[in-house]
């Protein structure tokens, strides 16, 4: 069976093959449509990479499982020792609007772990790459994320996760709360240390962070969900309950001060 290098090796080509289908959209007045059940929108770019990518990758891995936010769910995937998990494009919204924050987020799991990981911005040229066991790289190059404290951190995080009810006591913790469009992105960011945390109080979707969340592992952060237990993926559900992702010190502070 292919180690988790050659797996990496596989899911890097197949994030460059995919940029450049998506960067054909973009800018372009892609069609776009709101997916059932208030699912959120997606467009003709989305479906066109996640075509693509299943064909690439299914077809060198045949015996690996798949799960993507734009396939029908297959059940079989948890039948199989590995599993891709892939968000074609993370960051639709961003993509629509013609933003550069968009995302391809590939991952492979092993059992319940991740062990190969890329997400790869197209319109930055912002390639970030991890596998089990190695370091976490952007462009080619090591990353660390920062070692702040929770007084004036700045946190990734949407607008709500700052309401008083979900800390201690009512008091919100002295950070500075920024937002970007992709949730794998975010993740690389704090695994470089331009940001010192993400975090989200509620369910994340695997597809979103799988990726992500290793190359943070990699990079040297904490990474958990939102209770400090260790992430699990290519479970049942396909989601995880929420996210603290930041550097030790700051992810201990962040927990400890959780309601």
């Amino acid at each position: 069976m292919p180690g988790p290098e050659d797996d990496l090796a596989l899911l890097a080509g197949a994030a460059r093959q995919a940029g450049r289908i998506a960067l054909s959209f973009w800018r372009d007045a892609p069609k776009a449509w709101d997916k059932p059940d208030d699912a959120g929108p997606v467009t003709e770019a989305d479906l066109a990479v996640n075509d693509a990518l299943q064909a690439m990758l299914t077809g060198a891995r045949p015996d690996y499982g798949w799960l993507s936010e734009e396939s029908k769910a297959d059940a079989s995937r948890l039948d199989a020792r590995r599993c891709f998990i892939i968000d074609p494009i993370d960051g639709t919204r961003a993509f629509i609007a013609g933003q550069q924050g968009f995302a391809h987020s590939l991952a492979v799991a092993d059992g319940d772990r991740i062990v190969a990981a890329v997400v790869h911005l197209p319109a930055m040229d912002l390639t970030f790459t991890a596998a089990a066991d190695g370091s976490a790289l952007l462009n080619g190059q090591p990353i660390r994320p920062s070692l702040a404290g929770i007084r004036d951190a700045r946190v990734l995080t949407y607008r709500s996760a700052t309401d008083p009810e979900h800390w201690k006591n009512g008091q919100i913790p002295p950070f500075t709360r920024e937002f970007r469009p992709s949730l794998a992105w975010r993740l690389c960011l704090v695994a470089e240390g331009r940001f010192d945390a993400a975090l989200s109080l509620r369910g994340v979707w695997e597809w979103d962070i799988a990726a992500g969340s290793l190359i943070a592992e990699r990079a040297g952060a904490a990474v958990t969900d939102r209770h400090g237990h260790p992430m699990r993926f290519n479970s049942p559900r396909a989601m995880v309950d929420g996210m603290i992702v930041a550097g030790s010190r700051l992810h201990g502070d962040i927990l400890a001060r959780m309601a």
